[in-house]
């Protein structure tokens, strides 16, 4: 089947791209890295843009399913410890194993949209269960604003991902929880 052909593909990518970087992202190496005859990945994504979107798509797609599937286990975020935990917990699982895969894959995708509009679009922040649970409970709190308070927690998070992804260390969760503290102040 053509799409499972392309996820495996396009999953063969990401993992090309985390481990090689962006000059070792070549047909040939998702070819390798996927065990796929060789040809199998310009057949599917002709040139090295359209390996490149469909790459970024298929990053893209498993985020949202993951921040999705949190958000609906954490639907309700009681208080800011409760907050501090599930950010703790993306933060770990952005960090290690396959989320460190992704995030690896992410940023380059992230700055090579610089000169790829294109692929800007595909990778602009999307709504989902994760993001409104944290939206939901700052303006329960009574911040005002929550929708942006949101967002640069959100940021201070991913910049706390790139920042321990290239320095090698884990984010202690005081930092973390200072984040919270300081999306909560003047509520």
């Amino acid at each position: 089947m053509t799409t499972d052909r392309r996820s495996v593909l396009a999953d063969a990518a990401i993992g090309v791209l985390a481990e090689a970087g962006m000059r070792g992202l070549t047909h040939r190496a998702v070819d390798r890295a996927a065990d796929m005859p060789p040809g199998t990945t310009s057949a599917y994504f002709r040139t090295r843009q359209a390996l490149l979107t469909g790459l970024v798509r298929r990053l893209v797609a498993l985020d949202q399913a993951e921040l999705q599937a949190a958000g609906e286990q954490a639907a309700t975020v009681r208080d800011a410890d409760e907050l501090t935990d599930g950010l703790v917990g993306f933060v770990g699982r952005r960090l290690n194993g396959e989320g460190r895969r992704r995030s690896l894959a992410r940023y380059a995708c992230a700055v090579e949209s610089v000169r790829h509009p294109e692929l800007r679009e595909i990778l602009v922040p999307r709504e989902n269960a994760a993001r409104e649970a944290a939206r939901a409970f700052l303006d329960a709190q009574g911040v005002a604003d929550a929708e942006g308070r949101t967002l640069t927690l959100l940021a201070c998070v991913d910049g706390l991902v790139f920042d321990r992804l290239v320095g090698g260390a884990e984010v202690p969760r005081d930092e973390i929880a200072g984040l919270v503290a300081a999306a909560l102040r003047d509520a």
